[in-house]
């Protein structure tokens, strides 16, 4: 059993270290594009303010993650089954849309994964579904999750839109040399994005392995113990600081051509809309969110300047992400039935 715990743990890692140097990429981007940093001194930056958002940003994340599965009736093997299944689905997703260079969200990875082994084992009754809760004004399972999942992209695209157009109308009349203090004001907007995404993102692992500690008999309720604060905090930065720079090269350069202020807008409007779905508790994807924002910001300023056609080939990865983690994670639980059984 403790073999078996131990064996989840290090695979919630795994994919908390694939997430972070698949959603690295997102941060990265506009830094380097908008030539504010260097690759090196962008990764570094990065890094540090992703360590930082899980220690301080609290654990509502890791709540709701935490919440979306009622396996704890089940045998403690089988339900620990379950979840290194899933989240073998989603690191698989993660290292596949990584090789091929598509921004994708390791968020929608996990839950698809989640959702289709608990459907392909135990049954979709051990799923918190939520859907009814929804008549009564409340969000829970994964109904919260989809919502924020589905939400967020809207809200980074408005957000990004409506930013763009009041920083041009306030530098209407700056010269050319305030690329130089936009820059700079980068450095900052740029921690605020890297902290919302660590704050948003680790919690994501942290709710997993707390879920797996309570399956195990390691743990008598949930609760995020400090330590799985600081493991999940330390392997997402050390994923950070490889960057993706394939997917770098497409969110910097493939959607629209980033300038100093686009880089900063883009950071400032989707570093605001993690961090409040972060303290909202809800999981979102740093990937839609850098994205849309991007997308507003380019649609803001010229439209036909916008690659719509690399967006909408990021938009099919992001529709395929849940059945394609799902398809992976029920195999992998396939597998495991005929090694086990």
């Amino acid at each position: 059993m403790l073999l078996l715990v131990i064996l989840t743990i290090a695979a919630v890692l795994a994919f908390d270290f694939t997430n972070g140097f698949h959603d690295a990429s997102n941060m990265l981007a506009t830094l380097v594009a908008s030539r504010a940093m260097t690759p090196a001194q962008a990764a570094l930056l990065v890094a540090c303010f992703t360590l930082l958002g899980p220690l301080l940003g609290g654990t509502a994340v890791a709540n709701t993650l935490g919440g979306l599965v009622t396996i704890d009736m089940l045998p403690a093997t089988n339900a620990l089954t379950v979840v290194l299944c899933a989240v073998g689905g989603a690191i698989g997703w993660n290292l596949l849309t990584w090789r091929l260079g598509i921004p994708s969200s390791s968020s929608h990875a996990l839950v698809g994964g989640l959702a289709g082994v608990v459907m392909a084992g135990p049954g979709s009754e051990h799923m918190v579904w939520g859907f009814a809760e929804l008549s009564q004004g409340r969000l829970t399972g994964v109904a919260k999750v989809l919502a924020a999942l589905l939400v967020s992209p809207v809200v980074g695209f408005a957000a990004g839109f409506l930013l763009h157009r009041l920083m041009n109308f306030l530098l209407r009349a700056a010269r050319p040399t305030v690329n130089r203090h936009l820059r700079h004001g980068q450095w900052f907007t740029a921690a605020a994005l890297a902290f919302s995404h660590g704050a948003n993102d680790a919690q994501k692992g942290m709710g997993i392995i707390t879920l797996v500690l309570v399956l195990g008999g390691q743990l008598p309720q949930f609760q995020v113990p400090l330590w799985v604060m600081l493991l999940s905090a330390i392997v997402i930065t050390a994923g950070t600081l490889l960057g993706g720079w394939r997917i770098v090269r497409t969110l910097g350069f493939g959607i629209y051509k980033l300038r100093p202020l686009h880089g900063l807008d883009a950071q400032l409007a989707s570093a605001s809309v993690i961090m409040g779905a972060s303290l909202a508790g809800g999981p979102v994807s740093t990937t839609h969110v850098v994205t849309t924002a991007i997308m507003g910001i380019g649609a803001s300023e010229r439209p036909r300047a916008v690659r719509w056609s690399i967006a909408g080939e990021i938009a099919l990865t992001w529709l395929l992400t849940l059945p394609g983690s799902a398809l992976l994670a029920c195999l992998l639980f396939g597998l495991a039935k005929t090694v086990f059984h």
